[in-house]
Formats: structure tokens, C-alpha cells, sequence
């Protein structure tokens, strides 16, 4: 039998198990996964506005809207005016979300380190740099029309 696991696979495979492993150490903190993804995401770009939250995480503006209600009630989020146009809310990370942050981190550094367990430092390094080059290939790539060649086969 031939090995048919492809790059395409064995990388969305790889990450759908990490995303896996992490929610199984997350659980008994009780966010969900775009939760996390919300404070990951705020904690490198607060004061962005929603639409520019919602661009970032690649959501519709009405779902970003439902999670940050559910976290703001939580005291994990909080909206502030905009300075000078009342139409728009920034977010911010209040207090409470800082040790979940740590925690979030924490958890994310167990999981890589089981993903990556038996590689030395240096197999660690060159796979983050070739996942990196690769990203920064992609991004490259979609920026471009695809052939028309491309398109009749596809």
C-alpha cells in the first residue's frame, strides 16, 4: 500500500490534533476555542475596532459581535468609544484576562511540546522556519490570479 499521506494533509491533520489536544487542557477553564482565539488575537491588537477583529480572526462581524458579548460578560473583554467617531467601539483585555492569557500560553507550550516530542532543538528550529517560509510563500501566492490554465483542470 502506498503512503497517501500528503504535505496538504499530514499539515491540516497535524493541527486539527493540536487544536484537539489543547481544548482537552482547556476545558475546565470553560471558553471555547474562538474564545481563545479571541484573546489571542486581542492581546497583540487591542484597541482594534470589531471589523478589524473580525477581518483578523476571519469572522462575520455578527459572530465576532455574540462572542465578545459572552466574554465581556465575563469581564474578559471590554469596548470602549472611539475618541472621535461614536459609531465605532474599541476592544480591549480587561485585568481578568491577563492570567487566563498566562494560562492560555502555558497550555499552548505543553501541546507543542508534545507535538514535538523526540525532536532535538535544532528539528524544532528548522520546522518552524520552513513552516514559515512556507506561510510566508502562500501569502505570496494569494495575492495572485490563478491561471487560466490551473482553473480548467480544477
Amino acid at each position: 500500500m502506498t503512503d497517501t499521506l500528503t504535505l496538504g494533509f499530514a499539515l491540516h491533520d497535524s493541527a486539527r490534533l493540536m487544536r484537539k489536544r489543547f481544548e482537552q487542557r482547556a476545558r475546565h477553564v470553560g471558553l471555547t476555542r474562538s474564545q481563545w482565539q479571541v484573546l489571542a488575537m486581542l492581546s497583540t491588537n487591542e484597541g482594534i475596532h470589531q471589523k478589524g477583529l473580525a477581518d483578523l480572526l476571519e469572522l462575520e462581524s455578527i459572530t465576532l459581535v455574540r462572542l465578545l458579548d459572552k466574554m465581556a460578560e465575563r469581564g474578559l473583554v471590554e469596548r470602549r468609544r472611539h475618541p472621535t467617531d461614536r459609531r465605532l467601539s474599541l476592544l480591549f483585555l480587561t485585568e481578568q484576562a491577563h492570567p487566563l492569557l498566562q494560562l492560555m500560553r502555558e497550555m499552548g507550550k505543553a501541546t507543542r511540546e508534545e507535538a514535538t516530542l523526540g525532536f532535538t532543538e535544532e528539528e524544532q528550529q528548522l520546522l518552524l522556519q520552513m513552516m514559515k517560509r512556507m506561510r510566508a510563500n502562500l501569502i505570496d501566492a494569494c495575492s495572485l490570479p490563478i491561471d487560466d490554465e490551473v482553473r480548467s483542470h480544477g
